[in-house]
């Protein structure tokens, strides 16, 4: 498979020094997940914690995801055109700033207005850390290795947000949770401004638009399989939950079910990344046959997650979703690590970012599926879902394999 990896515009550093650096950022991305609690808990907020109810945090949730859309595409363009440094800065400084507004804001309104600020600043990190990762590491292999992990410290910090934002809540209120979500955007804002350097705009690159990445049509194939992809994924904070609450569950359950995944991905992504990357300069496999393998699994785990009705039936259908969780780490990370060009690296991991975004809005109709048709309409929704991820691998892999469609020289043709 021919594919043109990116060059950095700049000298590579040494490369104890840019292991240093990616794994600062990655720590860092850690974090702010792990104390993302103004994301992960605006519905409970709005319905609870301010008394506005459920229609009213599903409003909230509903402006949320559209400013998560609206979002990304502003962190891909600002990591382009200011480069990594100055758009973390920025970034983490405005989600700062709409944590601290959460913390303080109680009319219905005035949340709806933060809602979509939260949106905006939701994964707003990861374009201008992929770019990071793209400019610092030499090798292929090396790229997709640290891409991976940034997915992989995602799904960790999701998992530790979860368990101790429920604990925090209980206890202390969800003010606490915010201001500290607060915190953690400032110190990734810090290290940020300590660890890279300023790196203005490229003189000798011009300017790409989104108009330009998206006539590349190998994003916009792997972008829909991404989103059919993550439909299942999201499951785990979606579906599950409806599913459990279906059968009468306690929240423990679901605790018991996030724990169980959590402790798969810890244990399963060191052995499958050595598998499916090695240890040389390039990917062991193509990526595309891995990520039709990760969405086949996403869609057998959160199927069988369907017909259950146990905490045990739960925790084993979570930790079956993990090697499709990792599966479909490294093969986006390796499109992203060799596929985007560095003119054009934030706007990639944007576009494929934003799948992510818009597959959390499908998974809202789980329980009007749950209501009409029972659990086997929800199953035969969410197994479409992944059987039509795995059959838009084909022309993905078909336009991969000609180089002359998706070149960054193409951009310029009519």
């Amino acid at each position: 498979m021919a594919i043109h990896a990116p060059t950095s515009a700049t000298a590579a550093p040494p490369a104890r020094s840019a292991r240093s650096v990616v794994r600062i950022l990655i720590a860092a991305s850690l974090m702010v997940k792990a104390v993302g609690f103004g994301w992960d808990f605006l519905g409970y907020y709005v319905a609870d914690g301010t008394g506005h109810g459920t229609t009213a945090a599903g409003a909230a949730l509903t402006a949320f995801g559209i400013g998560w859309c609206l979002g990304q595409a502003s962190a891909g363009w600002l990591t382009d055109r200011l480069g990594q440094r100055t758009a973390l800065v920025v970034l983490m400084t405005l989600s700062a700033l709409a944590c601290l507004a959460l913390a303080v804001v109680t009319s219905l309104p005035a949340l709806l207005a933060v809602s979509v600020c939260l949106g905006l600043t939701m994964e707003v990190h990861q374009p201008a850390v992929s770019a990071a990762i793209n400019e610092t590491i030499p090798t292929e292999a090396g790229r997709t290795r640290a891409q991976a992990w940034l997915y992989w410290a995602a799904n960790v910090g999701i998992a530790v947000c979860a368990a101790a934002g429920g604990y925090f809540a209980h206890h202390h209120g969800y003010r606490i949770l915010f201001v500290a979500n607060a915190l953690g955007c400032l110190a990734f804002a810090v290290v940020a401004r300590r660890v890279l350097a300023p790196r203005p705009p490229s003189r000798d690159t011009q300017p790409v638009s989104y108009r330009q990445v998206l006539r590349d049509p190998s994003l916009r194939w792997i972008t829909a399989v991404a989103v059919c992809s993550m439909i299942c994924a999201w499951g785990l904070v979606s579906v599950i939950p409806l599913l459990m609450t279906d059968d009468g569950l306690p929240a423990t359950a679901y605790g018991t079910a996030m724990a169980a995944n959590t402790v798969a991905v810890l244990l399963l992504t060191p052995p499958l990344m050595r598998l499916l990357i090695g240890r040389g300069d390039t990917v062991r496999f193509p990526y595309v046959p891995v990520l039709a393998t990760g969405a086949a699994i996403l869609g057998l785990g959160i199927t069988i997650a369907a017909f259950q009705h146990t905490a045990m039936g739960y925790a084993i259908a979570a930790v079956v979703l993990v090697p499709g969780e990792i599966c479909y780490s490294v093969a986006i990370g390796a499109y992203i690590s060799t596929a985007a060009p560095p003119a054009a690296t934030g706007r990639y991991q944007a576009v494929v970012s934003g799948a992510t975004a818009l597959a959390s809005l499908p998974p809202l109709g789980i329980a009007l599926a749950l209501d009409a048709g029972g659990r086997p309409l929800v199953a035969v929704l969410l197994a479409f879902s992944a059987a039509l991820a795995v059959a838009l691998c084909h022309p993905l892999a078909r336009t991969l394999n000609n180089p002359s469609t998706h070149h960054p020289d193409t951009w310029s043709r009519p």
